[in-house]
């Protein structure tokens, strides 16, 4: 049984669940500690002309609190402008309407926590994989011995091809000639639908 050790990147990139593709269960830390410049609360995606990145504003400029202590700020519209921003990326993709409605509704939530907004796109997001892996949430005690640790390598500083969960399969994108590898799953699910999840797990970077 393969468990791995993660943070709760918001909608992750495919480098991301390329190293969790093969995994039986996941397990989350709500105790970590929140890390600037990182994944927590970024994703990018790809608009007409550009790859745009998405940010979840936090209140606190820099919070040295665990991450499910860490609270969302709604005094930005920063819920509006990514589903606009998403919306004016893929809403001619093929799968679109399938999957769009399952995001908005988490986004409108207004989850209190970044932890608990990324841990419920998590979950959405491995049930629209059809990835059949257990998050089991883990807050205090002995850490298991035998799972892979992967918390704070997957990071924005460093390209995924320094590491070794990764290589980029080619689908077929919204814009532009040029693919671009690692956006978020969003664009993987929303550009292929039942694929994605075959198109990941042939992603996963072979040793």
């Amino acid at each position: 049984m393969t468990k791995i050790a993660i943070d709760l990147h918001y909608l992750p990139s495919l480098e991301f669940f390329a190293a969790i593709a093969e995994a039986d269960e996941l397990l989350v830390f709500s105790q970590d500690l929140y890390q600037r410049q990182s994944y927590l609360n970024r994703t990018r995606i790809r608009l007409a002309n550009k790859v745009e990145t998405l940010s979840v504003p936090i209140v606190g400029r820099r919070p040295k609190l665990p991450l499910d202590q860490v609270r969302i700020d709604y005094e930005q519209n920063w819920q509006a402008v990514h589903l606009r921003s998403i919306q004016s990326g893929y809403g001619k993709a093929p799968f679109f309407e399938f999957f769009f409605p399952y995001i908005q509704e988490i986004l409108e939530s207004e989850a209190e926590s970044l932890w608990g907004l990324n841990l419920n796109l998590m979950t959405i997001c491995l049930k629209l994989l059809r990835l059949p892996v257990k998050i089991t949430a883990f807050s205090e005690g002995e850490i298991p011995l035998d799972l892979l640790d992967v918390r704070g390598l997957i990071v924005p500083g460093r390209p995924f091809s320094d590491r070794n969960f990764y290589q980029s399969i080619p689908y077929s994108q919204l814009f532009g000639l040029n693919f671009e590898p690692n956006l978020s799953i969003l664009d993987l699910l929303f550009c292929t639908g039942p694929e994605a999840g075959k198109i990941l797990r042939e992603s996963i970077k072979k040793h």
